[in-house]
């Protein structure tokens, strides 16, 4: 008679985390959409340069470009600097509150090599990608990096379509009279987020249930919290503050006379379009709506074009440091590993 042995597992402790299982393959379908969508973006950014070029010609962006000077330069370097620092902070509080341990130098290292690569690489967000996957690595624990730097973003645009909408609203823009209409909508919409978060039961099998309240728990430790909300705003709003300046100094380089009043909105309407993933290394949408946001206030639709070309050099020139980050890392890395 043949006994079966069967070995017990050990129960798993109520705090201890439950494993995930492994990543499911998505298949070549989903790997193929996934392509198109990227080849999908990168074709609308070169579309929307062909079709300014076309209508507007490549004079008024050879022409700025030629003006940048070593003030424009030095300018891009002083605000790169600084607004790169207040994003570093920025993610190590969002980090901190989600329990994660992230050096301020360490966040401007990766912040710096960040913004080099989004300014290098089709999209503009592959260099935020590579920061969150390779903290998490750093820590340990890649799901809780990929989500701090998630937040941390996400507070930055929030921050900066506040600024957007308060300044829209007090200075003259092709989009004054439209604002009132768009914020009810998404103050409607806002609102009907956070009744539906609430309003889930504390309990339940839902995957989307448990997301969205794995989501609200952290929101109020990484970005809500007492200890961080405060930091975040602050830092966010120096940033779209420098980012504000840089572009100033880029309309000035370019040959726009136009007054800094007039300019602030038409800067926050193109700093805006920079959000869209539809672009070549930041070049895209943020040229078009720079040059119609122009033309619609009455400025030559040409210097919106130079402005915002120029602003993407500058970027790319703020953002050199960057580039030394690998190199550092090797040469400091035991062996020179990576």
């Amino acid at each position: 008679m043949q006994h079966t042995m069967v070995m017990a597992l050990p129960r798993p402790s109520p705090l201890s985390p439950v494993p995930s299982p492994g990543p499911r393959s998505s298949g070549p379908r989903s790997s193929g959409r996934r392509s198109g969508w990227a080849w999908a973006r990168g074709v609308a950014g070169v579309g929307i340069l062909a079709a300014l070029l076309w209508r507007l010609g490549g004079g008024p962006v050879l022409t700025g470009l030629r003006l940048i000077d070593g003030w424009a330069v030095a300018a891009a370097l002083v605000t790169g600097g600084l607004t790169t620092v207040c994003c570093a902070w920025r993610w190590r509080l969002v980090a901190g509150g989600l329990g994660v341990r992230l050096p301020l130098a360490t966040a401007v290292a990766h912040c710096y090599r960040a913004v080099f690569l989004n300014a290098t690489l089709p999209g503009g967000v592959l260099g935020d990608v590579h920061r969150a996957v390779r903290h998490g690595q750093d820590t340990g624990d890649v799901g809780r990096g990929i989500r701090a730097v998630v937040w941390e973003r996400t507070a930055g645009q929030v921050v900066q379509i506040a600024i957007a909408v308060v300044v829209l609203l007090l200075l003259p823009s092709p989009v004054r009279g439209y604002l009132p209409a768009a914020i009810g909508v998404a103050v409607v919409a806002g609102l009907g987020a956070v009744l539906l978060v609430r309003c889930l039961p504390g309990r339940g099998p839902s995957r989307l249930a448990r997301a969205l309240r794995a989501a609200r728990a952290e929101v109020r430790l990484g970005a809500l919290s007492r200890r961080v909300w405060a930091g975040v705003l602050l830092a966010s709003a120096v940033a779209v503050a420098g980012h504000l300046a840089l572009f100033l100094v880029a309309a000035h380089t370019a040959g726009s006379t136009a007054a800094p009043a007039r300019l602030v909105p038409l800067t926050l309407l193109a700093l805006l379009a920079m959000g869209l993933p539809a672009n070549i290394a930041g070049f895209g949408p943020r040229e078009g709506v720079a040059a119609w946001a122009f033309a619609a206030s009455g400025l030559p639709a040409a210097d919106g074009l130079a402005t915002a070309t120029v602003y993407g050099a500058l970027v790319l020139v703020a953002s050199l440091p960057g580039a030394a980050v690998p190199l550092a890392r090797r040469i400091s890395a035991p062996g020179g590993a990576r």
